[in-house]
């Protein structure tokens, strides 16, 4: 479930958010008095997606910013030389450039854009010269182009753009051509943030470098979604090195058959028959991110178990399309997020969460050798090999947002790993240096049944070991996701603990990084281990000399915000008050108002009426924080957004309604055009300073905040 004016109020509640009147509204270049704020926040060149050149000498990246004042984001196209230096903007222009790739042998340059100009505004694909001169339209798709990938002789094209899903009111009674009804036969009829009338699909054609022609719908009359809804997109395409085919991935069930599995395929499409192989039949789960070598070799990512989508991600190889599929991690228990070969074709190198960061490793696949080739306390994220013994990639941390850095494999040894990486944008440099700087240090908590958690301690600016600080208990949304070294533009943990507070992050059971045990010991059992955990974390900390073990509290969103909801009915004073985003309230209510129901079967065991199932019933019984109202005895904020289809925002209201007619005091933000995510920037910054005000109101006494409430009897 992973987890994003009036000028006289704005003012005042900047003040309160921020104890500083810098916060404006408007996008900043240094922070106001070192201080952290939201739209300082917001004011982050935002680097994504490096493409080396074909000769290894440049880097193509965007750097997205945003326009506070606008409430609107705009990506730009950026290249510089391959240690960093020359820097240069290729586009500034009304609208986004993304997908951007090398063509021509690195003389020209291919993206998706927006031509507002053009008798119909839509995401097309464009051509330009490497200095960006000479943009051109090259595609006259009817519907937005989400991405593309150009085949390796640059002949062919696939393009991913929607095609109509079901049926309108105006295709069953063509005289009500007003009429928005929905009629609905089936399930999968709305996905976390849309209503489900337009899937994906992949369009293969000709291109010669100046036009797309003869596109062909590979998918042409099913209802089947590829790339997969939400999190898909250009990596679940990969062509053979011959351009002569090319593999898509594909969960080809619809309605309640899509709701209940996660069997994605690899499919092979052959380009002159027509005909589609499945390469993967037989694996019941995800299978998914295929990679090529030069030679035609095939990785990919894969999952074992049907209906479970946290499932270790092995990585899978094939020396052909229809070979011998080989586990190469069978040995290696931790979860891969992502792969790419090496030029030489006797590596893989892969990503994953390892230890509460996310580490860069290869596998031998000879010998099924791993070995960490980059680390520290940082999260690397993507990996493009330039020739022999170099990775291009980008990393974050809690202290900084994501830049490119260079890894040159082998030169140094174990011991420091997390000094491989060389940075190479500096998009940030300036603005990061304006901020008063945090620290971070690991705290070993010992659990009930006798192990060790590893809890990350984030320490606000000039820390006093000698004094006692008011903390942010964090608790990570998923359930099945990593609590690494993140970087997030809604719950970063560096604002939080400029703001004045320790930021306490355990990683307690159910999340990757620690074997498979560990991370699945929480499916079937949410108010388990991973609760005694919590709790078990949060009194360790209090023991510390420098927690206020008074003023600590519990924030969290999505499964962060159900624990928060949990907590708040057995914490036993441990919490001084709570927040909870887009948190399940009502477990009952979630199975069936959710739409990807292979995760709750998996999650809470099972259906409400299926009363011989022991799983799912403890889950309804000791799991649903509902259940546990009555024990409320502290503060609680809650936010969602009301296009939220993951967890529908009913829940916040149930639990708001709650706890008002219990008396407790309590504040809702309603997001009307928000999803499971706060993403628009100018909701963003609304957030951030009611975050702060609810926090500071609770856990700093002598904050305007609490000064002001007290002042209003609340």
């Amino acid at each position: 479930m992973k987890i994003f004016k009036p000028v006289i109020m704005a003012s005042a509640m900047a003040m309160m958010a921020t104890g500083t009147p810098a916060a404006t509204g408007q996008n900043v270049t240094k922070a106001p008095g070192g201080k952290f704020t939201p739209e300082v926040l917001n004011s982050f060149g935002r680097v994504s997606d490096p493409q080396v050149s074909p000769d290894g000498k440049r880097v193509l990246y965007g750097v997205t910013r945003i326009d506070i004042a606008a409430n609107k984001s705009n990506r730009d196209l950026w290249v510089m030389d391959i240690d960093g230096k020359n820097a240069t903007q290729l586009t500034n222009t009304p609208n986004s450039e993304s997908n951007a790739v090398w063509i021509d042998g690195g003389k020209r340059i291919a993206f998706v854009y927006k031509d507002d100009k053009a008798d119909k505004a839509v995401n097309q694909v464009w051509v330009m010269n490497a200095d960006g001169t000479g943009r051109q339209c090259v595609s006259s798709m009817k519907k937005d182009i989400e991405g593309f990938s150009i085949s390796p002789d640059e002949k062919k094209i696939i393009v991913i753009s929607t095609v109509k899903y079901d049926t309108r009111a105006v295709d069953v009674y063509p005289d009500m051509p007003k009429s928005d009804a929905r009629i609905i036969d089936d399930l999968m009829y709305r996905h976390w943030n849309e209503w489900v009338e337009e899937i994906p699909q992949p369009w293969v054609g000709d291109f010669d470098g100046m036009q797309v022609t003869n596109l062909k719908n590979v998918l042409e009359g099913t209802k089947f979604e590829s790339p997969m809804r939400p999190w898909g997109g250009v990596e679940q395409l990969a062509w053979m090195p011959d351009s002569k085919s090319f593999i898509y991935v594909c969960r080809k069930k619809v309605g309640k058959d899509y709701a209940l599995s996660t069997n994605s395929d690899l499919y092979l499409y052959d380009l002159a028959s027509g005909n589609t192989t499945n390469l993967t039949e037989g694996m019941m789960g995800y299978d998914n991110n295929p990679v090529v070598s030069r030679s035609g070799k095939i990785a990919w990512i894969s999952m074992e178990h049907d209906g479970y989508e946290a499932d270790k991600n092995r990585i899978f190889v094939m020396d052909k399309p229809g070979g011998t599929k080989v586990d190469l991690t069978a040995d290696w228990d931790y979860s891969v997020d992502a792969v790419a070969w090496s030029p030489d074709e006797k590596y893989l190198y892969f990503t994953a969460p390892y230890h509460g960061t996310i580490p860069m490793f290869r596998i031998n696949v000879a010998n099924k050798k791993v070995e960490q080739i980059a680390g520290g306390w940082q999260d690397y994220s993507g990996m493009i090999p330039v020739g022999k013994n170099l990775i291009v990639t980008t990393v974050q941390s809690y202290s900084s947002p994501a830049e490119i850095y260079s890894v040159k494999i082998g030169t140094k040894p174990a011991a420091q790993l997390s000094t491989a990486a060389t940075k190479l944008t500096a998009v940030n440099d300036e603005l990061l240096a304006s901020i008063d700087p945090i620290s971070c240090r690991q705290e070993w908590v010992p659990t009930t049944d006798g192990k060790q958690m590893l809890t990350w301690v984030v320490l606000p600016p000039n820390f006093d070991p000698n004094k006692k600080y008011p903390s942010i208990f964090f608790c990570e949304g998923g359930p099945q996701s990593p609590v690494s070294q993140f970087w997030s533009y809604r719950w970063n943990i560096r604002i939080m603990a400029n703001h004045g507070y320790v930021v306490i992050l355990p990683n307690r059971r159910g999340m990757p990084g620690w074997g498979t045990e560990w991370n699945a010991e929480i499916s079937g059992d949410y108010s388990g281990q991973n609760m005694k955990d919590y709790m078990a974390a949060a009194d360790y900390m209090k023991k510390q000399s420098y927690i206020d073990g008074d003023h600590m509290g519990c924030v969290g969103a999505s499964y962060g915000g159900y624990s928060v909801y949990w907590l708040a009915g057995h914490h036993n004073n441990r919490f001084a008050c709570f927040l909870s985003h887009a948190g399940i309230f009502d477990l009952r209510a979630q199975y069936l108002e959710t739409e990807e129901m292979w995760f709750v079967n998996w999650d809470l065991g099972g259906a409400p009426w299926d009363k011989d199932n022991a799983t799912a019933m403890r889950s309804y019984r000791e799991a649903d924080p509902k259940n546990f109202v009555q024990n409320w005895d502290k503060p609680i904020m809650v936010t969602t957004g009301e296009n939220d289809f993951r967890i529908s925002y009913t829940q916040t209201m149930q639990a708001f309604n709650a706890a008002r007619l219990r008396g407790i005091p309590t504040h809702m933000v309603l997001y009307p055009s928000e999803c499971h995510w706060v993403q628009r920037p100018q909701n963003s910054i609304v957030w951030q300073r009611e975050y702060f005000k609810w926090l500071d109101r609770w856990l700093m006494p002598d904050s305007e905040a609490a000064k002001q409430a007290a002042a209003q009897g609340k």
